[in-house]
């Protein structure tokens, strides 16, 4: 992790049933680095594998004296949400990257907001970027159950309470937010941004284009616990991949998509959901075996010839991709 940041643990609160969030200051007490509404930061989180992971930032990006972010903790996981829970301390100190956004708030006359569970996240920073300049949105947050909203006391008072509406559908989808009304008319130049489980994703991508909602206007961003694909419950391993045209090598280590490693070492491949569900980043694979994680192929039968690689991996230790 290169030009990392020193960070101390100046706060901990129990946000919800099984979500913690914490304040990060600068271990010298100077200001920190700016960010924008959607970025995440990486976390070297403690422990035996001093493994990273990517937490959004999820308060103002005006201030520039903390980072916040917050973690759920999985026990399906690989570990790092239960380290996070169990090892880190008050006082501690953390290393941090830099922020970087790959979902950046645009501007737009309004805005449509829908959060899945911990996908509250980089949309409650949009959503204090918001509210602070004074722009038209609606935040949407569903969850399971009440306690188990992240941020619900922050998000039921003044200056939010009558921007957000809280849809609690017991863990059954035939209860879950009427998408269809939500999304049937677009108000002209709004945008709608939606982080959360693939299932979610999924049914706010089909509901928006069967609505006509512009895919430029569309913005999604995805999230897996612990390095599991939120679709398929399966671990990350590392790989390598091949560009074809040059014979470069890079690296893909857990944790991280092809995508943004191809972004990292100068290559540019058209996405836009960045959540496998769109098909925008489709790319053709020469060699190696696919581990398809979209939701985009799902209808259809994927072969190892093409991927998403803003979600999919590989099942085999190399793949050679024509770009």
């Amino acid at each position: 992790m290169n030009d990392v940041l020193r960070v101390r643990v100046a706060r901990i609160t129990q946000e919800a049933a099984g979500i913690r969030s914490y304040e990060l200051m600068s271990e010298e007490a100077e200001p920190l680095p700016s960010f924008e509404a959607g970025a995440h930061i990486d976390v070297r989180v403690p422990g035996a594998d001093a493994s990273l992971r990517s937490y959004s930032l999820c308060n103002d990006p005006q201030e520039t004296h903390r980072y916040v972010i917050a973690v759920q903790r999985e026990e399906a996981g690989r570990g790092g949400s239960r380290a996070m829970h169990e090892q880190v301390r008050e006082g501690d100190v953390l290393v941090v990257s830099r922020p970087r956004n790959d979902f950046p708030l645009l501007f737009a006359r309004s805005y449509v907001l829908v959060a899945g569970g911990i996908g509250i996240t980089p949309l409650l920073a949009m959503a204090r970027q918001l509210q602070r300049t004074g722009a038209r949105y609606r935040l949407y947050c569903c969850v399971r159950e009440p306690e188990r909203a992240a941020f619900r006391a922050l998000l039921s008072a003044p200056p939010f309470d009558d921007k957000v509406l809280f849809h609690f559908d017991g863990g059954d989808a035939a209860k879950g937010l009427d998408l269809d009304a939500l999304l049937s008319t677009r108000e002209p130049g709004s945008r709608l941004y939606c982080c959360g489980p693939a299932g979610l994703m999924k049914a706010v991508r089909e509901t928006a284009t069967r609505h006509r909602w512009p895919w430029e206007k569309v913005h999604f961003e995805s999230f897996s616990a612990e390095g599991t694909s939120a679709a398929s419950g399966k671990e990350d391993q590392e790989f390598e991949v091949t560009i074809r045209s040059t014979g470069q090598v890079l690296s893909v280590p857990k944790g991280q998509s092809v995508l943004n490693i191809l972004r990292r070492n100068g290559l540019r491949v058209p996405s836009e959901c960045e959540a496998g569900s769109c098909g925008t980043c489709v790319t053709r694979v020469c060699e190696g075996q696919v581990e398809h994680r979209d939701t985009f192929f799902q209808d259809e039968r994927a072969s190892d010839q093409r991927m998403l690689v803003c979600v999919s991996r590989a099942r085999s230790k190399r793949l050679v991709l024509d770009l």
